[in-house]
């Protein structure tokens, strides 16, 4: 069932909240994670917002809907009308494409300062894919009409939305290239650096990811199975180029993995 939003508060995500000189707070470190090429560009979308100011983020908190989503919920639906856009406050939302077969790819994994709802940001039209909260998830809902007349009233505000669409080109453009050029060894070796740059840690040269994602997620994201995915982890473990415990995945050699990548 789709999630709808609650007219009982209202509220703009963190890029609105600025503290210091325009920087979010520390939340918005967590970054998004999707198939790319250039790590630099990964968590790009997360500032659409920041080139506004306090009285353009006062006419988008007036026409926004809060909404709280809980783990394994989900935001709308691929076929579902399209309304308007979803502003992530907190938490992380899973963006995925489902086959005829039923089949599913995950496009991304966004986190504080995106959006999610594109690419029709002014409603209309049907969602071509699904959204999920990965785990307990604060969301500004943005009804299309009333941005449509914000874009078409505070230029500031339309190109604010431009650059969160072109960060949103860009992700799903480099998604395409990676599927379309990259082996899916390739594309698991790539994500478990992506993985380790965004969400892990050093440990002297070696890299450090926190098992937070499945082998089913990873599966999901680079186009495989579980079983595959298994299999192909250990075959990386067998030549030394990662470790892998209960909670982590550890990569000894990120020059070797690079290489399988």
């Amino acid at each position: 069932m789709t999630t709808h939003a609650s007219n009982s508060a209202k509220i703009i995500p963190h890029p609105a909240k600025r503290t210091g000189k325009g920087r979010p707070p520390p939340e918005a470190k967590a970054s998004a994670v999707f198939l790319s090429e250039a790590l630099s560009q990964i968590n790009e979308g997360a500032t659409f917002l920041d080139r506004l100011s306090l009285d353009e983020i006062e006419r988008l908190r007036a026409i926004s809907s809060r909404l709280t989503v809980e783990e394994g919920e989900t935001i709308f639906m691929q076929g579902d009308l399209h309304s308007g856009i979803f502003l992530i406050e907190s938490g992380r939302v899973r963006t995925y494409y489902a086959g005829p077969s039923g089949k599913e790819i995950t496009l991304a994994y966004w986190t504080p300062g995106h959006f999610c709802g594109g690419p029709d940001v002014f409603g209309g039209g049907l969602h071509i894919w699904s959204a999920t909260a990965v785990e307990r998830t604060k969301l500004s809902y943005l009804p299309g009409n009333k941005l449509r007349h914000l874009a078409e009233t505070v230029p500031k505000i339309a190109l604010a939305l431009i650059d969160g669409a072109v960060a949103k080109g860009k992700c799903y453009s480099a998604l395409v290239q990676m599927l379309g050029t990259r082996s899916v060894t390739e594309r698991l070796a790539q994500l478990l650096l992506i993985l380790a740059s965004v969400d892990g840690r050093s440990d002297d040269s070696k890299m450090i990811v926190d098992r937070r994602i499945t082998r089913e997620q990873l599966a999901n994201i680079v186009g495989s199975t579980r079983q595959w995915v298994t299999s192909t982890l250990s075959r990386f473990q067998r030549s030394g180029s990662i470790s892998i415990d209960r909670n982590t995945i550890i990569i000894n050699d990120p020059d070797d993995l690079r290489l399988q990548s």
